[in-house]
């Protein structure tokens, strides 16, 4: 059994409310800026390429791309009740963000701990 959170990569916008309105709550995963919450979602994190959100050098993000810092908020998000309980993520591809994605659950073994490939 692997208890990991499975990832769901979108090709596309158009498949992202089906895929909230079919199975189990769901966490959205997008590039910046931020949009509306999509209709369905328990919630919602925004990243973007290459922007970290702490400080030059911070020792809990160094080395870690802007994709796994945007899973680690989605995870402490769930474990500390600030969002909807979720139990799987959805990341709309839209401009690189499914493979950044893809690199983080592969590269960040912090992420791919959390989280798993669907």
């Amino acid at each position: 059994m692997d208890a990991r959170i499975p990832v769901s990569i979108l090709p596309e916008p158009g498949a992202l409310a089906a895929a909230l309105a079919a199975g189990k709550p769901a966490a959205v995963v997008t590039l910046a800026p931020p949009g509306p919450m999509p209709e369905g979602a328990a919630c919602a994190v925004t990243f973007e390429a290459g922007v970290t959100a702490h400080a030059v050098a911070c020792a809990c993000c160094q080395g870690r791309s802007p994709a796994a810092q945007a899973l680690d908020r989605l995870f402490q998000a769930r474990v500390r009740g600030q969002a909807r309980w979720f139990d799987r993520v959805l990341v709309l591809d839209e401009e690189g963000a499914g493979e950044a994605v893809r690199a983080a659950l592969t590269e960040d073994s912090l992420a791919a701990a959390r989280f798993r490939l669907a």
